[in-house]
């Protein structure tokens, strides 16, 4: 965890339950280090690129939270410096929740989960909606070659701070593409191996 992370997630009453519960001496020196944000390293680049979906949470006029999952082909999440993440916002069901939330507050969190590796991230960030008629050559920078979707807006993020939790208690899950061919594999050696016995039977009927 990082020492901005922790300043921002550890409000007085975050740190009232960690004294409580005795964990809050190992994160004090977090929380004293200088308040500057964030800075997109080369793991957290590579595991943000490595994505083909995420969880983002806004804040609505209301007070209440909302997450969206948002998915594309993988590295749609798109760094493009140290402090600034973009991806392209594709059309969904155009409830726009999320979309008139930013309208109200632009603070936001990102959830990145890698099931496989039992590995997840969390961003804050600020985000920024830059609409498709605004600025189309954003919009084809972040655009994803070959994915037939039509890209209403891009979202730029000002990340403050991330973390990378830890990985009790995620669940151990595979892509369906990597299921297939490691189940094809298994089904080409398995008739591979059905050739050669084959093979064998023939050669000792022979003798």
């Amino acid at each position: 965890m990082t020492g901005h992370y922790a300043q921002v997630a550890f409000t007085p009453a975050v740190r009232e339950h960690q004294r409580k519960h005795g964990s809050l001496r190992s994160y004090e020196r977090m929380a004293e280090v200088p308040a500057v944000a964030d800075r997109i390293g080369q793991d957290e680049a590579w595991f943000i690129g490595e994505r083909d979906s995420f969880y983002l949470a806004t804040v609505g006029e209301t007070g209440w939270p909302y997450i969206q999952h948002r998915g594309g082909p993988r590295g749609f999440l798109k760094v493009i410096d140290s402090s600034t993440l973009g991806f392209a916002d594709f059309r969904g069901n155009r409830q726009y929740i999320s979309r008139g939330n930013l309208d109200h507050d632009d603070r936001v969190a990102l959830f990145l989960m890698d099931y496989s590796a039992k590995a997840r991230m969390k961003i804050f960030g600020r985000a920024k909606a830059v609409e498709a008629v605004d600025d189309p050559e954003l919009m084809a920078a972040l655009a994803v070659d070959g994915y037939q979707a039509r890209v209403e807006r891009a979202v730029l993020i000002q990340v403050e701070a991330f973390d990378w939790n830890c990985r009790q208690h995620i669940p151990e899950l595979y892509p369906r593409e990597e299921v297939l061919d490691a189940v094809q594999s298994l089904r080409d050696r398995i008739a591979e191996l059905e050739r050669e016995n084959a093979k064998l039977r023939g050669s000792i009927g022979c003798e």
